[in-house]
């Protein structure tokens, strides 16, 4: 005879029973299907995952490492992983979003968990780029990119690059790489911050010409070389003397971590051409050289890279008339051969004379000296004649 507890016990275990037989995990998995699983296996092709009641799955070992080939992943570590396909009786899974038929599967997952999808841009249209994520188009408008406006929009077709989803609805998909850039930038500028200091020399490459200067990149962020900073003499145009993807050496002359802002020189690493300046022009010395700049005061001759000389304005007639500015007699441009009259290197200065002028001021002295020279021989004459006279005289008057 049964007890009431003994007749429970049976209902509960049939019940049990009953309950393992009619509910079963769902035997097939649909593509995009997520699943969070260890790794329980590497291999030189695979990292197996354990999927619960289903078996193992595989994942491309290549999905596991970093862009030097670098494994970055261990046995036991977890993965989260969206099925693919079943291939000869095994899963196939992804760690990459956006990949294989379970794209839209996964982009709205993203889309709903925030998470970063990987994307292809496919071409440039009207605001923006088009980006093919697995066999899906999407669209990331051009101030969504976290780039600058004066970039070669060219250029980014074809890279692959991580984006968010910030809308997702129907064949509507709109990405964002603006946070992703922002938060790269934040961690590069991190590591910068402890390794750099004002008047270090770094090396970097141009990225970038603009009319007041150029963007260069030093290591994962942009620093900014004035065009007065390009080189010690006058820069008309940047692109005179660099150009996008050029490497330099430069000096940071400044840093401002609190705007993000990095201010650069390239001239401080060359020679300063001052330094030599009396050897290169000493005093007495002629040249010819350039007129670089007129001003109502005088005329700018450049003489060398970064070194001007300056004629004052009252040089420039050479004392037959007076000059009310200098371009009455020079333009910018012209040639013009001139002699140094004396070099401060201290202040940057050097005075100039026309060779013209110089030398018809060294001919006036020359006869000067001649005529003062033949006066002073011919005194002691003139005085021994008058003498000789005199002494005729007095002779005279004795008889």
């Amino acid at each position: 005879m049964h007890t009431n507890d003994q007749h429970g016990n049976e209902q509960e275990e049939n019940f049990a029973e009953m309950f393992e037989e009619t509910y079963k995990e769902p035997s097939r998995l649909e593509p995009g299907h997520k699943v969070e699983a260890a790794i329980v296996k590497l291999t030189p092709e695979w990292a197996l995952i354990e999927v619960g009641g289903k078996g193992e799955g595989y994942v491309d070992i290549n999905e596991l490492k970093d862009a030097e080939g670098n494994l970055i992943a261990r046995e036991g570590d977890k993965l989260r992983a969206y099925f693919l396909r079943s291939e000869e009786g095994e899963m196939r899974f992804t760690t990459r979003i956006g990949s294989g038929p379970a794209a839209r599967a996964q982009i709205e997952d993203s889309f709903k968990n925030h998470l970063a999808v990987e994307g292809t841009i496919a071409r440039e249209v009207k605001g923006g780029f088009e980006v093919a994520i697995g066999g899906v188009r999407a669209f990331c408008p051009f101030s969504q990119m976290g780039t600058r406006r004066d970039e070669n929009k060219a250029e980014y077709v074809g890279k692959a690059l991580w984006f968010e989803v910030i809308e997702f609805g129907g064949r509507n998909i709109v990405l964002s790489r603006r946070s992703i850039v922002d938060a790269e930038r934040r961690e590069r500028a991190a590591v910068l911050k402890e390794a750099l200091k004002e008047g270090d020399r770094v090396k970097g490459v141009v990225t970038s010409l603009q009319k007041f200067g150029a963007f260069v990149d030093i290591g994962g962020i942009e620093g900014l070389l004035p065009v007065s900073e390009l080189a010690w003499g006058r820069t008309e145009k940047v692109s005179d003397l660099l150009s996008v993807g050029q490497p330099v050496e430069v000096m940071i002359k400044r840093l401002d971590w609190q705007n993000e802002k990095i201010s650069l020189s390239l001239k401080d690493v060359l020679p300063n051409p001052w330094d030599t300046a009396a050897e290169n022009w000493p005093s007495g010395s002629y040249h010819t050289g350039r007129v670089s700049r007129l001003a109502p005061f005088g005329a700018f001759i450049a003489l060398g890279e970064g070194v001007d000389g300056l004629i004052h304005v009252s040089r420039l007639g050479g004392g037959e008339r007076r000059i009310g500015h200098p371009e009455e007699v020079l333009k910018v441009g012209q040639e013009i051969e001139v002699k140094v009259e004396s070099v401060d290197p201290a202040a940057r200065k050097i005075s100039l004379v026309p060779a013209t002028v110089s030398r018809a001021e060294d001919e006036h002295t020359e006869t000067m000296a001649k005529y003062r020279g033949k006066a002073e021989a011919g005194s002691p004459a003139m005085g021994s004649m008058g003498e000789t006279l005199k002494k005729a005289l007095e002779q005279k008057n004795r008889i």
